[in-house]
């Protein structure tokens, strides 16, 4: 493993442009479940009732339950080495971007700048019939939150059924489509169009290094390097060894 992490440290340091997906292994360790755990979001509420927009349009206070809880769940959160490690790459100009199915905003909270939410982020809210924007430190504690006009705000999240912003689309294809280096950190990548990313990634000659606590359906496919284990011990470990071949 050390040999493992010595490779992916050079050929980090080597790259001319490095980008990271993250997922939701990597908040598991601030105490967020994947949603699609045992014990998850959607273990207790079902995603067809609680997760589209169409069911947020038809019943927002029903809905509100659920992200009631997410909401909590996210508030008690910190981040953790795996966050902080990659905001550290970021200051060291050898990483460019994070791209994240995550809506915490753990990785803005660590000291990264240049994050791309591929699935919005639940720390703001809207009003779908006026575009009243808050943040939701405005509105905590008040379940359902609601607009001045007097509807129910929706958090800035992408539920199922909506599109995936398009500048976060447009720009992750043209990073993966050019960048060296792709870290793969706590995602087994296969939601649509997310999983598009890494073959992209692939198809242009890019090294891929994956840090998962399991290998995934793309480990044996077109991983270069697997890194197996929690994210934070991971990432610690690659960024410790880089700042050592960097020269400190």
């Amino acid at each position: 493993m050390d040999e493992l992490i010595q490779e992916a440290a050079r050929s980090i340091l080597g790259s001319k442009l490095t980008i990271a997906l993250t997922g939701a292994g990597i908040s598991v360790e601030s105490g967020i479940p994947d949603f699609r755990s045992r014990g998850g979001l959607w273990d207790r509420f079902d995603p067809d009732e609680y997760a589209t927009i169409n069911s947020f349009k038809r019943s927002p206070e029903k809905v509100w339950e659920m992200l009631r809880e997410m909401e909590e769940t996210i508030d008690a959160a910190e981040t953790n080495e795996a966050h902080t490690g990659l905001a550290e790459l970021e200051r060291m100009g050898l990483l460019q971007t994070v791209i994240t199915q995550n809506v915490d905003n753990l990785h803005q909270e660590a000291g990264s700048r240049d994050v791309i939410e591929y699935h919005g982020n639940s720390r703001s809210l809207t009003c779908l019939w006026c575009n009243n924007s808050y943040d939701y430190k405005e509105k905590k504690g008040e379940y359902p939150p609601r607009c001045e006009c007097g509807k129910i705000l929706k958090p800035d999240v992408i539920f199922f059924g909506e599109a995936i912003p398009f500048d976060a689309m447009t720009r992750s294809t043209q990073l993966a489509s050019t960048c060296q280096v792709l870290l793969i950190i706590g995602t087994s990548a296969v939601v649509f169009p997310f999983n598009l990313l890494p073959r992209q990634a692939k198809q242009a000659g890019s090294k891929i290094i994956e840090i998962n606590l399991e290998k995934t359906a793309l480990t044996d496919h077109i991983i270069d390097i697997f890194l197996q284990g929690k994210a934070s011990v991971k990432v610690s470990q690659l960024v410790s060894v880089v700042r050592e071949l960097r020269g400190g």
